[in-house]
């Protein structure tokens, strides 16, 4: 189901209804918006369900074009809320909590798609929580400006949140881990942690069907934005290792994506995307030959059109330079007024 979003470059989110005897399981129920809300009704009506037959929304990642609707159908349809246990709101600026050694190594496992040993770590993270909105804190680790959304889409948000409604979030009632075997439509998915896009990332794997809920991980013909606003230290690799995790798949033969068509060749389509990536960072590696040291804001300036300058081409330039870095193929220091300085 076509959902409509007004953001830079896309259109739509695909929400999917995962149909069975008792109703529906919406998988990403679109922005907070009016008009999404009223072409998810017709879509559904037009399979003969309403608002009420959705028990279940599940979430693949913390992005208001997929989470934002589930407040609205949830109020109707009083269902429970499947997302990730690393969910959260906001842009990274919440830093983690300092937490016992066993809390510590079960997040870790949760992070690398393992399932907590203990029965008391599996309770842990599997306990219903409800996120809260991060603060904007302005700063970046680079020196930069935050990347923030259009100011309209801000002003909206702004709007919402004076009447009441705003980025309100459900409890998470079932928070999943990489692993987790879920029970939708009347038949066995299973969960794919990719962190990359999100750290809370999540895919679903239904090898009966062969059939692989994507969410933004594996876009058909764009790639997700990799942030550098994240407490993964290289999401870039983050991302790496959750598209070999995705290609490495077997019985897939129909994926469906979050944006754009269904496809079917995954494991092509993720080697594709590292292959865009493996570009990027070959293009900061030519203009460093260029610039010679230089702020991320200097790459970024280089590296996009004048057009996409601003936060976002900020932080996607930074996650490449810190992967770089991270590689050993780079080095950092501090330069004037707290920003970054790269040489290569």
């Amino acid at each position: 189901m076509e959902l409509p979003i007004s953001m830079p470059g896309l259109g739509h989110v695909n929400c999917y209804a995962l149909m069975d005897r008792d109703g529906a399981t919406l998988v990403d129920p679109g922005l907070p918006t009016a008009s999404s809300f009223a072409a998810l009704k017709k879509r559904l009506a037009q399979s003969g369900l309403s608002v009420k037959d959705c028990h279940t929304v599940l979430v693949t990642h913390s992005h208001p074009d997929h989470f934002g609707g589930a407040s609205r159908v949830l109020e109707e349809s009083n269902g429970k809320l499947i997302a990730h246990n690393s969910f959260s709101l906001g842009m990274g600026g919440v830093e983690k909590p300092e937490v016992s050694v066993n809390d510590l190594h079960a997040h870790e496992d949760s992070e690398a798609g393992r399932s907590p040993g203990s029965e008391a770590d599996r309770a842990r993270a599997r306990a219903p929580f409800t996120p809260a909105p991060g603060s904007y804190s302005g700063r970046t680790p680079w020196g930069g400006e935050k990347p923030r959304p259009p100011f309209k889409m801000r002003m909206r948000w702004r709007l919402m949140r004076t009447l009441g409604k705003a980025m309100r979030f459900p409890t998470i009632t079932h928070p999943t881990l990489g692993g987790d075997v879920l029970q939708l439509a009347g038949r066995e998915f299973f969960v794919v942690h990719t962190p990359g896009h999100t750290e809370d990332h999540i895919c679903l794997h239904d090898p009966a069907e062969e059939i692989f809920l994507a969410g933004d991980h594996v876009l058909p013909s764009i790639t997700p934005h990799i942030s550098g606003l994240s407490l993964e230290a290289d999401p870039l690799k983050a991302f790496f290792d959750s598209l070999d995790r995705a290609a490495a798949i077997e019985h897939v033969s129909q994926v469906l994506p979050a944006h754009g068509h269904p496809f079917s060749d995954l494991a092509a389509r993720c080697e594709a995307i590292k292959d865009h990536h493996d570009d990027r960072l070959d293009e900061v590696r030519l203009i460093a030959k260029e610039l010679g040291p230089s702020t991320v804001e200097a790459f970024m300036k280089r590296l996009f059109k004048e057009r996409s300058w601003g936060g976002m081409a900020e932080s996607e330039t930074y996650a490449h330079l810190e992967h770089l870095r991270l590689m050993g193929s780079a080095d950092r220091h501090d330069g004037e007024g707290d920003q970054y300085i790269y040489t290569l």
